[in-house]
């Protein structure tokens, strides 16, 4: 006859304050190995149980903050190294953008670390045979009942003595829970050919559900709506409109959030009326030498004459050093970068008010440099 192994000791109790009461004479008498089941949360039992705080936050922390130096040394292996992100002039370890990555590959390692640490490792599965299922004590504690089960591995576990104990303290039906050949045989189920198929199993079907529905599902119709749209792209042509272009200019009259119109619009002669609001300061001619120099010098060239690099391909463009230019009003040549003139488009939506000031500005500066008079050089 094969030999039981024993488990350990169960009792159980008719109410909640007795099994507390139970349970601090059980710490009272040295007893360190046990566990109490109800089926429902008492309170103050975890203190009456001088329980410790459980280990699993150590590992959440440990996974969490390899998520953080794992995120952390990616992106910085990214954007210093692999793939320099040259975007408007922002530094390559431009870190407060990526906190949010940082912030969710934490949070992700955490929780699925957590997870399958607490199955794995505390519940140890896949072994899922416990020498209390199926018993009448985990029923009666499952329903309307209170126990506690003293394990054998306790240091002062005696059966005789530890079931004398239990009936003395008011314990009711103690019983004596035994191994089975089962539980014996198989401590560990993680290598069984049956488990390692069912992983198999599960990533196959895993991955060809993801595969599915990232490949197929989404261009399959009523799925494709967010593709097949009743909109134009940037640039496409239309069947709609009798010139045929998809992009349509702003309605005659609309005026954009925050912007006044330009009130001279389409009046040159009366562009004489504005005044030059900007300050003749060094870094408001630095401002209109650098817009100057982009949007200008292509055809006026860097000092205005229009000896400009693009002049092969274009009409050439008047002198900016002319007589007549140097008599013109600071609005009239804020009036032409506006609005245009000639071949010369308008330059409104690249270059702001307060720029196209400060280039009238740099101007006169270059105009006056070219043209100095004796009192200029004394």
């Amino acid at each position: 006859m094969e030999e039981k192994i024993i488990y350990g000791v169960t009792a159980l109790f008719d109410s909640p304050n007795n099994l507390v009461k139970a349970v601090k004479s059980v710490n009272e008498a040295g007893y360190r190995k046990y566990d109490v089941h109800t089926s429902y949360p008492i309170h103050g039992m975890p203190k009456a149980m001088k329980l410790k705080p459980s280990k699993l936050a150590y590992f959440a922390l440990a996974f969490g903050l390899t998520g953080t130096t794992l995120a952390f040394l990616f992106i910085t292996w990214t954007m210093s190294i692999d793939y320099k992100l040259v975007i408007g002039g922002k530094p390559f370890f431009a870190l407060p953008a990526f906190i949010p990555v940082i912030f969710e590959v934490t949070v992700l390692l955490a929780s699925i670390g957590t997870v399958l640490t607490m199955l794995f490792y505390f519940f140890k599965f896949p072994n899922n045979k416990h020498p209390l299922h199926d018993t009448e004590y985990m029923q009666k504690v499952s329903g309307d009942g209170f126990g506690i089960c003293i394990e054998a591995k306790d240091n002062n576990f005696d059966e005789e003595k530890i079931k004398s104990f239990l009936s003395n303290i008011g314990g009711l039906n103690v019983t004596s829970i035994f191994y089975d050949s089962v539980e014996l045989n198989h401590k560990n189920k993680v290598f069984e050919p049956k488990f390692i198929g069912f992983l198999i199993l599960v990533f196959i079907l895993i991955s060809g559900a993801t595969y599915f529905s990232l490949n197929k599902l989404i261009y399959m119709p009523p799925f494709t709506w967010m593709h097949d749209q009743n909109r134009l792209d940037a640039q496409e042509s239309s069947v709609m409109f009798g010139d045929g272009f998809g992009m349509r200019p702003p309605v005659d009259g609309t005026v954009a959030r925050n912007q006044m119109p330009y009130p001279y619009s389409g009046h040159p002669e009366l562009a004489l009326n504005l005044v030059n609001p900007s300050a003749p300061t060094k870094e408001n001619y630095e401002l209109g030498k650098k817009k100057f120099d982009i949007y200008c010098s292509p055809c006026h060239g860097y000092f205005g004459k229009g000896d400009g690099r693009l002049n092969n391909q274009f009409i050439t463009p008047p002198s900016l050093q002319s007589e007549k230019i140097r008599n013109w009003k600071d609005g009239q040549i804020f009036h032409v970068i506006t609005e245009g003139q000639n071949s010369m488009p308008s330059y409104a939506k690249q270059i702001l008010p307060e720029e196209r000031w400060a280039i009238v500005d740099y101007v006169r500066v270059i105009q006056r440099a070219m043209n100095a008079k004796e009192e200029d050089i004394k």
